[in-house]
């Protein structure tokens, strides 16, 4: 048997897409067959047709590069809804229409039950009108694969989604005197989790850790750091219970688990003593924890900055201790909040900013504080930032 063969290149259609429509014509008859080719040549289609003569030969083609297939269901090798079954069977999304003869038109009717995209009576029809057909067939396999693809994103975005919503932080914190709130937005447009991260844990003899830190980069390389790096923290804390060895480990941990040498992170790690009456700080190039007692707001700044992990090999990063009045609030956040723009010029919020707007917020509460500060940095930079954003408030009612 003979390999099938380009018989036919008609003239362009300015009106047809770019690329011509590649057509495998499956019609044993060359009667038949040339009319079809004149047919569409007259209409001026861009079609490029391969002919087969039997659907042994049509099935050696490579169907994934056809775009419609016309289909005798009279063929030497293949009679009636057979031949149709078989090429669906080689490629499912395969767009045929099926050629019947003037007293067959019950067959095209079965053919289109059976996944044939329409059914054409020789003789009956025109140029235009086979090109039309051939055309829509054409689109609706082509908007039907773009529904499947919308589909399968819009599942994967839900699973995603589920997913970072398991990620995303629940502090273990038993205290009824302390209330944790956050504000996290990430960066990526649509997501649920970025790089920035925060957690707090209380361990057994009552102190609690808190920390808040900050992948660079974005995308879902920083945000997978970020969730590593936070659950291994959380689990050094539960495991030690000290604070002294957390960051040199996790400093380990970021090495072996960042995608690539350049990722760093910064951080922030509060201590928060069992009286609750001072609280020690750690930086790894962080911005400074504020706390916020009465109209007092204090910067927890250390005199020595010390580097982001992934950056210094070997570094430490020593505890600064600092007493808690009777009533206090200690916010946690990350540079996206304070980064944005203020809606004068180039210039940014920055941490003078940070503070004055805490200033004229203090009137909400622990909730509200975080989402106002949020929302308002958002307001002065003409909408939502492009970094992540993470507010973490913990407050002695």
């Amino acid at each position: 048997m003979s390999p099938p063969e380009t018989v036919n290149t008609a003239p362009p259609d300015p009106a047809a897409a770019s690329a011509p429509i590649r057509i495998l014509l499956v019609e044993d008859d060359d009667g038949d067959a040339l009319l079809v080719e004149e047919l569409l040549n007259v209409s001026g289609a861009r079609v490029e047709i391969v002919r087969a003569q039997t659907l042994a030969v049509a099935r050696r083609e490579k169907l994934d590069q056809i775009d419609c297939v016309l289909l005798d269901l009279d063929l030497p090798d293949a009679h009636g809804l057979a031949a149709l079954h078989r090429l669906k069977n080689d490629r499912a999304d395969l767009s045929v229409l099926v050629l019947t003869g003037f007293d067959d038109e019950r067959r095209g009717i079965e053919a289109v039950t059976a996944g044939a995209q329409d059914y054409l009576v020789k003789g009956q029809i025109d140029g235009q009108g086979l090109a039309r057909a051939v055309r829509y067939a054409v689109e609706r396999r082509r908007a039907e694969e773009a529904r499947q693809q919308l589909e399968v994103a819009r599942l994967h975005q839900e699973e995603n989604a589920r997913l970072e919503r398991g990620l995303l932080p629940a502090p273990l914190v038993t205290d009824p005197e302390l209330l944790l709130t956050a504000q996290y937005r990430p960066g990526r447009q649509r997501a649920l989790l970025g790089g920035d991260f925060y957690d707090a844990v209380q361990v057994a003899d009552g102190t609690v850790h808190a920390v808040i830190g900050d992948v660079s980069g974005h995308g879902p390389d920083a945000a997978a750091l970020g969730v590593c790096l936070r659950i291994a923290w959380r689990t050094l804390v539960l495991g030690t219970g000290e604070a002294d060895g957390v960051l040199p480990t996790l400093q380990i941990v970021h090495e072996a688990e960042r995608h690539f040498a350049w990722m760093f992170t910064t951080l922030a790690m509060i201590t928060i003593a069992p009286d609750r009456a001072s609280v020690s700080v750690r930086l790894a190039g962080h911005p400074p924890p504020l706390l916020l007692s009465g109209d007092e707001i204090t910067a927890l700044e250390p005199a020595q900055v010390n580097p982001p992990l992934g950056v210094v090999d070997d570094a430490r990063w020593a505890a600064l201790e600092y007493a808690l009045p009777e009533t206090w609030a200690l916010l946690l956040y990350t540079d996206g909040l304070i980064e944005g723009r203020t809606g004068i010029g180039s210039g940014r919020l920055g941490g003078e900013g940070l503070e004055a707007m805490v200033r004229g917020l203090q009137d909400e509460d622990a909730p509200g504080l975080v989402t106002a500060l949020v929302e308002r940095a958002e307001e002065l930079n003409g909408g939502p930032m492009l970094d992540d954003v993470a507010a973490f408030l913990v407050q002695r009612r």
